[in-house]
């Protein structure tokens, strides 16, 4: 066989070669992931779910006694808080995040026009990113100046006064009631919709900042007003990150701290000590929230355009 012949014939085989050492590489490389991934994360969740069908016991070791679907029997049948919080939050999430698409939408819009002044007025709603980390929310609930301030408004705030009394003529009557209660519970949560809206804010403007002025120069020689433009071009370049901030909105909303069903579920550990039940309430949660995430992804993904 000419020399030839073999430099050809080995030329597949150095590929091969380097290919399967790419890849060894590239599986070193992802392995401390893939390790704490399983540690960390599959082990500790196979083992929630496990303690959610069996009584856990702290003695000298951790025992489980297997009870099958008891705990869950008892959370939907005999427990009477916890399906009534985890209806209530289902109802919030149903009016915070649209509420929050919406804030964030608008004031990405409002951010993206060019005027004097934008930079400051960017870092001004940029805070909340900032406000909504744990350290500035701990320094926030242990403000003794704000609670001074929430209890002279509290007191303040009398039958007579104009909010009390707006509130008294929207909610007068029969008709259109639930449609107020809404509305007025959205304005009372405006400053909460702010402090959740920083990431969205971001993610919507740096979408917005993507699409090239060219194409509403077009639109404008084609005869488009502002508002055509906004719904044949804005919306519809912007779709695929609605999606992406309703599935961050629905899981931020759920996993915050301060709902009732995760101060339920924190006593239910801490102090009954009661394990099992805790685990079975978490994985109720977290199934439903999944649900949830799969139908809006599937919903909206419908809706979603994509460009290159």
């Amino acid at each position: 066989m000419s020399a030839a012949a073999k430099s050809v014939d080995s030329k597949p085989k150095k590929r091969k070669d380097l290919a399967r050492g790419n890849a060894i590489a590239g599986y070193l490389f992802i392995s401390p992931f893939i390790i704490g991934f399983l540690v960390f994360l599959v082990y500790p969740l196979a083992q929630s779910l496990y303690m959610s069908f069996c009584q856990t016991d702290l003695g000298d070791g951790i025992t489980y006694t297997w009870k099958g679907l008891e705990h869950y029997r008892y959370l939907f049948l005999s427990d009477p808080d916890y399906t009534k919080l985890l209806l209530q939050e289902l109802q919030k999430m149903a009016i915070y995040v649209p509420s929050i698409l919406v804030f964030s939408f608008f004031m990405a819009i409002l951010l993206n026009q060019e005027f004097k002044g934008r930079t400051f007025v960017r870092a001004v709603y940029f805070l909340p990113v900032i406000l909504a980390s744990g350290v500035m929310i701990g320094l926030e609930t242990n403000n003794s100046l704000l609670a001074g301030m929430q209890d002279v408004i509290a007191k303040d705030n009398t039958a007579t006064s104009i909010t009390q009394t707006l509130k008294d003529i929207l909610l007068t009557g029969e008709n259109g009631n639930k449609f107020f209660e809404t509305i007025i519970d959205i304005v009372d949560q405006v400053y909460d919709i702010a402090i959740a809206s920083g990431i969205q804010i971001i993610i919507f403007l740096s979408g917005l900042q993507t699409i090239s002025p060219s194409m509403y120069e077009a639109a404008t020689i084609e005869g488009c007003t502002a508002w055509e433009s906004f719904w044949k071009i804005t919306f519809p370049m912007i779709s695929s990150l609605i999606l992406v901030n309703v599935v961050y909105s629905v899981v931020d909303f759920f996993t915050r701290s301060d709902s009732a069903l995760m101060e339920k579920v924190s006593d239910t550990m801490m102090v009954d000590f009661n394990f099992g039940r805790t685990a079975a309430m978490s994985w109720i949660y977290f199934v439903i929230i999944i649900a949830i995430l799969g139908i809006v992804s599937l919903v909206i993904s419908k809706r979603v355009y994509y460009y290159d």
